[in-house]
């Protein structure tokens, strides 16, 4: 069994291990996405403090994996060379800085806690999931697909980086 909950700031040294892992493994698939310093420690801090960072923690209470999880809005969404599935002025939750401990890769773990945030949108009555990711990262396009996530267009972080921009519809 899986367990999903906010972190805590005494988890942070394990999530920055894991997201380190991660940064290595897409520079590994020459994938130019989390280069450049970012997420960073004072990143996910912040998240922490803000109660938008989730720890993962398997049977064995090993932290495997990490993901920002927010229903505020996402600045960088507001313009897409695209359509958004949900019209603009609806809430909708929004998944950053999602990482895996490379030994529990390919195990679902990222399919189990899209689907966790999945619920807690629908306990919300909140209708739809956003999320992007670089246009390199195949395995993460593979899952949203996988997952029903409509690819709706590109969008560009405050940084400027292009990324590619999707929606689920949660609530119907």
């Amino acid at each position: 069994m899986i367990n999903i909950q906010l972190a805590s700031i005494q988890n942070l040294p394990d999530i920055m291990e894991i997201i380190e892992e991660a940064k290595t493994l897409l520079a590994s698939f020459n994938i130019d996405q989390w280069q450049n310093g970012y997420p960073n420690a004072k990143q996910i801090e912040k998240d922490i403090h803000n109660n938008e960072s989730y720890a993962v923690f398997n049977t064995k209470n090993q932290l495997v994996g990490t993901a920002m999880f927010t229903t505020k809005k996402e600045p960088s969404y507001e313009i897409i060379e695209g359509n958004w599935v949900i019209p603009p002025g609806q809430t909708y939750g929004v998944i950053h800085r999602m990482a895996i401990k490379k030994e529990f890769l390919q195990q679902g773990l990222a399919t189990t806690i899209l689907e966790a945030f999945h619920k807690q949108l629908k306990e919300k009555k909140i209708q739809s999931l956003k999320i992007d990711t670089h246009e390199e990262n195949l395995g993460m396009q593979a899952l949203l697909k996988k997952l029903a996530y409509k690819y709706c267009g590109i969008i560009y972080t405050d940084y400027g980086a292009k990324r590619l921009a999707y929606e689920k519809v949660i609530l119907f």
